[in-house]
């Protein structure tokens, strides 16, 4: 088995209304069920907006730390989903999955190694 981030990309900007959100939390609370039955799912959760954030960068013998996100963009990560699964074909029909509920773009990237 191997480990894979599912990365969920949202817009930059105002969210959604209520009343879609709700029933995208649901559809998406039903897929995470489906992947613990599976005995699949390690992990998810969303994020705060970027403006949470805070980097921190060494610079020179001092380390810094900056509020607000490390780059601007048009799109944010919102969540990530952590799941272990046989091989990239099984981790994308998941990540099918959340692209159809939600409609964003979801990143695959698995973890090195073997996890």
């Amino acid at each position: 088995m191997k480990m894979y981030a599912l990365n969920m990309f949202q817009p930059a900007g105002e969210m959604p209304p209520p009343e879609f959100l709700e029933k995208v939390m649901a559809e998406i609370g039903e897929v995470r069920r489906e992947l613990e039955a599976a005995e699949a799912w390690v992990f998810g959760a969303g994020l705060h907006s970027p403006e949470a954030s805070t980097v921190v960068r060494a610079e020179g013998d001092q380390v810094v730390a900056t509020d607000g996100p490390y780059a601007e963009g048009k799109e944010h990560l919102g969540g990530i989903t952590v799941i272990k699964v046989e091989d990239l074909d099984a981790a994308l029909a998941w990540a099918g999955r959340y692209a159809r509920i939600t409609g964003l773009p979801i990143e695959v990237r698995p973890f090195q190694g073997e996890v």
